[in-house]
């Protein structure tokens, strides 16, 4: 089984509080990317960055102090190109979702059961590189050591393009595959 994984790929991060021209610039690749995945029939999840009003007092809001993505508000949407396909996105209150790697890991474990494979194959793309895809990537390679971890570059952007880069090294370090680099 592959499965694609859309980082936070929501309007504060594309054009809201937290938005860059790079993050811009990678939504048709992400678009583009997602369309591709349906039609390989890979499995397609969605995480949503997802703070309540209390933000600032949280320990993320006291190091960026920058309102972002609270429940409810148009920033945390998903940006509309994407929005019909993640249904069913996963909120995530932190850099990476213990929700989705306990939920690959029982997936695998019942593919296994069924004398199936199990999840093979996991790629990543979203925003941003160097908080959200690094920190879920490498939660999800501890769930599943024996999984090809991927990131496609072309489909993430980082805070700034050197701190995307320097994740997309970091994670080569830790045998995650990075293409498109």
């Amino acid at each position: 089984m592959e499965i694609l994984i859309v980082v936070d790929m929501q309007n504060d991060f594309v054009s809201g509080a937290l938005g860059t021209p790079e993050a811009g610039e990678i939504v048709p690749y992400v678009v583009g990317r997602v369309v591709e995945g349906m039609n390989r029939g890979e499995e397609i999840l969605f995480t949503r960055d997802t703070h309540e009003a209390n933000y600032l007092s949280t320990q993320e809001g006291k190091k960026l102090p920058v309102p972002h993505c609270i429940r409810g508000t148009e920033g945390w949407e998903i940006i509309d190109q994407l929005r019909e396909d993640a249904r069913h996105p996963i909120d995530k209150p932190a850099f990476a979702s213990r929700y989705l790697g306990a939920l690959l890991k029982a997936r695998d474990e019942d593919l296994h059961k069924q004398g199936k494979p199990g999840v093979e194959k996991v790629t990543f793309i979203g925003l941003c590189t160097d908080i959200c895809v690094i920190s879920n990537a490498l939660l999800i390679k501890a769930f599943l050591p024996e999984a090809e971890i991927v990131v496609d570059a072309r489909c993430c952007a980082g805070v700034t393009p050197e701190s995307h880069r320097n994740a997309l090294e970091a994670m080569k370090m830790c045998q995650i595959t990075v293409e498109n680099d």
